[in-house]
């Protein structure tokens, strides 16, 4: 993905015609200087799975907190960061 892009129009349709010009010559300027073009994100594969480090307070507290509400503290993880 780019971060950095930007183009600006008088028109939604004006500015997205722009940005996809925009994208596309530096897609072919990466090719051409053997640079690899970033895969969307859209397209990539994610697991499910990602590794968090927290205090261990907090640790405590969270595993605290799912056991009273009687579910994993993976659930009540995944709850919180979907909020």
């Amino acid at each position: 993905e780019f971060h950095s892009l930007s183009w600006l129009a008088k028109t939604p349709e004006a500015a997205l015609k722009g940005i996809r010009k925009v994208v596309a010559d530096i897609v072919e300027d990466m090719q051409h200087t053997g640079e690899t073009v970033p895969a969307p994100i859209a397209g990539k594969h994610y697991s499910g799975k990602f590794i968090i480090r927290i205090p261990p307070e907090i640790h405590r507290k969270l595993a605290i907190q799912a056991a009273e509400s009687g579910v994993s503290l993976n659930r009540l993880a995944s709850s919180k960061l979907s909020q």
